[in-house]
């Protein structure tokens, strides 16, 4: 590896590499506009979830249920734009007559547009960071349904920013005892008891429910005493 990396040419590197002065243009425009479309909705709830949850598992049909019933709140919801949890959460929000957002992007398997999307709520991305950023600028609240890796990677970049309070506090919310609770159980028993990684109050930042009553009825009693508002 040592002689590789030695007779490896810069001019090589420099070539294969020389597009990303144009590229950050690219990147650029993607988060105009993010931040152009998404500042003319208004208050809005994201939710997360697998992209390979079916129509016919309880978790699709709890998702419908959350946002439905969020939307009827007042609160548009936020999706990936995508299948599984993703349609569900959109399906419940143009079931209620509400704000349906589908943020999506292009991946090589699972990914493509649901049918619960308005043209005017829906953004396209090439960037999985901008996206995060756009999912959670304009977000008053973050709600994980079952997912997979890309769900896990929101699930802790979202608390890691509430946590060092580069957000503002923000409700964020896990739905499904049954399959969030063994992260949970390892988290406070290595992260915070055995190892001392985290705060005690950092497991608190994150609430665990199973119904759409719980989710709702926390979101009402948060915002009757927190302003809304973009996160930063």
């Amino acid at each position: 590896m040592k002689d590789k990396i030695k007779n490896f040419k810069l001019r090589d590197w420099t070539e294969s590499t020389g597009h990303s002065s144009w590229q950050i243009l690219k990147i650029m425009a993607e988060f105009v506009q993010g931040f152009e479309k998404m500042a003319k909705i208004g208050p809005c709830v994201s939710i997360f979830g697998s992209a390979r949850t079916k129509p016919d598992s309880k978790y699709y049909t709890l998702a419908v249920e959350i946002a439905q019933r969020l939307s009827e709140e007042g609160f548009g919801i936020i999706t990936g734009g995508g299948p599984g949890i993703m349609e569900a959460g959109n399906k419940g929000a143009s079931q209620a007559g509400g704000i349906s957002v589908g943020l999506n992007i292009e991946l090589p398997h699972e990914q493509y547009s649901n049918s619960y999307i308005g043209s005017s709520t829906s953004i396209n991305f090439d960037y999985f960071f901008v996206r995060k950023v756009i999912f959670t600028k304009y977000a008053q609240g973050f709600i994980m349904m079952p997912g997979g890796w890309g769900t896990m990677d929101e699930f802790f970049e979202v608390a890691t920013l509430i946590q060092t309070k580069k957000y503002t506090t923000t409700p964020m919310v896990c739905v499904g005892r049954e399959y969030w609770g063994g992260l949970f159980k390892w988290m406070k028993e290595t992260m915070l008891d055995t190892e001392h990684n985290i705060s005690p109050g950092d497991l608190d930042l994150v609430k665990i429910f199973d119904t759409a009553e719980e989710v709702v009825a926390f979101f009402k009693e948060f915002y009757t005493h927190n302003k809304l508002g973009p996160n930063f």
